[in-house]
């Protein structure tokens, strides 16, 4: 095996570079898909992150393209290879979930996310690995298989968009969709080293990103959303732009909304509340010590930085509350007696119980009447952070509490793994924590890498922004890629 990962200069081009080379006519369309074709084909069988592949309808959409821009027609993503998680309907494509049941169902119309890609010009290569269900931060399932970290292949691309990390990771053309409930876009990208943003809740329509066989209608499931990933700050509003229209099939939001501009546009403008520290749930040191490192290159660039701050919504209380909304909105598909389980596992909760766990399973035996009580608290919580986001412009945090993980696939029980912290053992599923700070009040955030730990994976952190003002942390995470670095390509796939 080569010593790089790449096999030509387009291989790890971001989005704007590739389109710059296609405006020169340095490459067309045709030769970039091919490019990232056989990038595939020449690492996939390690990394597996492709699992279906799309290929000829690819280079004829690439022949489009090419015919398209000579015809001196312009779109966003015209003649751009890129890859869409497997959760997404593409026509004429699985559409499994992992789910062995539906490894045949076949949709007959693209989501709406992937149509507007299509329309935007993008070329689209393939579909990208999931677990089950959408409900892991490996990317593994009895269909498909493991999907590998680039950087090690012994350890978790992430999920459950870790294919589309991976493929990323791995040179598999710029851009990728995914989704988030739980991290699910902004762990695989930390874990990768890539680009992430986890737009406001609903600002990007999710018809025919559903389970299977759940027809492609209208549909905002609570807490969830789509978005963009990629190797560039930059391209994440390149594909933001084309997914965030509103649903015309959807009366309740049929307006067109115009996101606000970036708060700033110069790095010295920023005012920062840093954290690097959960109440229930520690921090890796090579995390914290990412972390210090970034505080001291924005504070030379001029940014203004807070540890602390009186505003900062109370991180226990909001992680105790995402576990029982997320639960609530994970269990509607539980099997019958999974749910009657909890249900009596949660009567049998001490109601002085406050960990993570409990609150999970008060989660799955949460009444409408409890819910709507739980929804008002999420209220409250957002009216935290609006003023919170008076006195700062970004939160800057960890994602999870420690880089890609070992692949741990000894039992499905999530409750029953653990992850190593700095040696100690903690519940597995209590990771949510972090990544919850900006999805239970619907914020935006980006995912961004800062650097390598000392095994040499990636890490990654969040910037989480104002309600609607999506354009500020993807901005703020492109003046620090622009100072300070971003992406580095792994060396060969897995070392």
């Amino acid at each position: 095996m080569a010593n790089d990962v790449a096999t030509s200069e387009w291989s790890f081009a971001t989005a704007a570079e590739l389109t710059a080379a296609l405006n020169a006519k340095k490459v067309s369309a045709v030769e970039l898909a091919q490019d990232a074709i056989a990038q595939i084909e020449r690492h996939d069988g390690k990394v597996n992150a492709i699992c279906v592949r799309d290929f000829d309808r690819a280079l004829e959409a690439a022949r489009a393209a090419d015919a398209a821009r000579g015809r001196g027609e312009t779109a966003a993503l015209l003649g751009l290879p890129l890859t869409i998680k497997e959760s997404f309907n593409l026509a004429g494509t699985p559409t499994t979930w992992g789910f062995v049941a539906h490894k045949d169902f076949i949709p007959a119309e693209d989501a709406l996310a992937v149509a507007r890609v299509k329309a935007a010009g993008g070329v689209i290569l393939g579909k990208t690995n999931v677990p089950v269900g959408l409900a892991d931060w490996q990317s593994y399932n009895p269909i498909y298989g493991t999907t590998n970290n680039p950087f090690d292949l012994s350890r978790s691309p992430g999920g459950s968009s870790g294919g589309s990390s991976a493929a990323l990771a791995a040179g598999y053309g710029p851009l990728s969709l995914g989704s988030d409930i739980g991290g699910s876009l902004r762990t695989p990208a930390a874990f990768c080293g890539v680009y992430a943003h986890k737009p406001t809740y609903a600002l990007v329509p999710s018809r025919g990103h559903v389970p299977p066989p759940f027809p492609a209608l209208p549909f905002q499931r609570d807490l969830a959303v789509t978005g963009p990933m990629a190797r560039a700050a930059a391209d994440l509003a390149l594909l933001l732009d084309v997914m965030a229209e509103p649903d015309p099939w959807d009366a309740g939001v049929a307006f067109s909304l115009a996101l606000p501009p970036p708060r700033h546009d110069a790095l010295e403008a920023y005012r920062v509340l840093l954290l690097d520290s959960h109440p229930l749930l520690p921090t890796a040191a090579s995390i914290r010590a990412a972390l210090a490192a970034l505080e001291g290159n924005l504070a030379r660039a001029g940014v203004t930085i807070a540890r602390q701050s009186e505003l900062l919504p109370d991180l226990a209380a909001t992680a105790r509350l995402y576990m029982r909304m997320l639960l609530a909105v994970l269990s509607a598909s539980f099997p019958p007696e999974v749910h009657a389980g909890a249900q009596a596992a949660a009567a049998g909760l001490d109601p002085a119980d406050q960990s993570l766990k409990a609150e999970r399973l008060r989660g799955i035996a949460l009444s409408h009447r409890d819910w709507v009580i739980a929804d008002g608290g999420r209220a409250r919580l957002r009216a935290q952070w609006r003023e919170l986001f008076t006195r700062f412009d970004a939160v800057i945090c960890p994602i999870m509490p420690t880089p890609a993980f070992p692949h741990d696939q000894a039992t499905e029980d999530q409750e029953v793994r653990r992850i190593a912290i700095d040696g100690e053992a903690h519940v597995y599923v209590d990771q949510l924590a972090w990544p919850g700070i900006a999805t239970l009040p619907g914020l935006p955030a980006t995912a961004l890498p800062i650097g390598l730990s000392p095994e040499g994976l990636p890490i990654g952190v969040q910037i989480v922004g104002p309600w609607l003002e999506d354009r500020t942390p993807i901005r703020l995470a492109e003046l620090i890629e622009r100072e300070f670095g971003g992406f580095v390509a792994p060396k060969g796939v897995g070392g």
